[in-house]
């Protein structure tokens, strides 16, 4: 029997990480997620900011908590996972959200520049993402969901003095293909969305080059740029039982750009 299509996309009871929650599209995942009935931990190197989340969420009736971590370092992320547990008892979606650019001259890029992007983009969401797995095994399962870009090489399309982003978004998808395997067995599906330009507070540099902004608009077919809630609305399938026949999936949500 085919089961309720409504009873597929609820989260009632479920309980999701957010890293990089505190604004732009990891703010609007974890209302996305609140929205549908989990209960979300907002989490970020800032706790005030995340703690304007988390009232964001209660005013709409929703639930969740505020956690201060830097996903770079390892003792941060498990003492982020140990509140969880604490909190909520388990682990059931992890949106491994967190990530930074630093927009050089290749020639110019100094090898802390390389560091921070790897470590946060790249090696943070593999901290978060073994220390989730450990949870959700004792649990009988969970989502992990990688927010990549299409700016993760391989795709035809180049991306100017962004080496280490593109460079840790392409090792993302990497090791999403390798998870996927390694974690099925758990039934743990970890999948990937590959967002194309978004409207956050991470592109205010490329619009400042009004020009070659206006020139990469004009080049998607639906021409104008992302919302956050776009992304978010993605999460949130991926997140429920809706999705639960996919793991190892990239997603592009890019207004139509590798298709062009």
């Amino acid at each position: 029997m085919v089961k309720n299509f409504k009873e597929l996309y609820k989260l009632d009871g479920k309980v999701a990480i957010v890293t990089g929650a505190r604004r732009g599209m990891g703010r609007t995942h974890c209302l996305a997620l609140a929205d549908m009935g989990a209960r979300v931990v907002v989490s970020d190197i800032d706790i005030k900011d995340c703690e304007k989340v988390v009232e964001e969420i209660q005013e709409r009736g929703g639930e969740a908590i505020a956690v201060e971590c830097d996903i770079s370092k390892k003792e941060e992320v498990e003492a982020m996972m140990k509140k969880t547990k604490e909190e909520y008892g388990n682990l059931d979606i992890l949106v491994n959200n967190a990530g930074v650019v630093n927009f050089k001259n290749f020639f110019e890029i100094a090898q802390e520049d390389w560091d921070r992007v790897i470590n946060i983009n790249l090696k943070g969401y593999f901290l978060c993402t073994q220390a989730a797995a450990e949870i959700m095994k004792e649990g009988g399962g969970g989502s992990v969901i990688n927010i990549g870009s299409v700016a993760m090489g391989q795709v035809g399309i180049g991306f100017p003095n962004a080496v280490p982003y593109v460079a840790s978004k392409g090792g993302i998808a990497g090791m999403t293909e390798a998870l996927a395997v390694d974690l099925a067995q758990y039934d743990i599906r970890i999948n990937l969305i590959a967002p194309g330009i978004i409207e956050t507070p991470m592109i205010d540099p490329v619009k400042q080059d009004e020009e070659a902004l206006e020139g990469i608009v004009g080049s998607l077919p639906l021409k104008r740029l992302g919302k956050p809630e776009e992304i978010s609305g993605v999460v949130a399938f991926l997140a429920s039982d809706a999705s639960s026949y996919m793991t190892g999936a990239v997603i592009n949500v890019d207004g139509g750009w590798l298709a062009a």
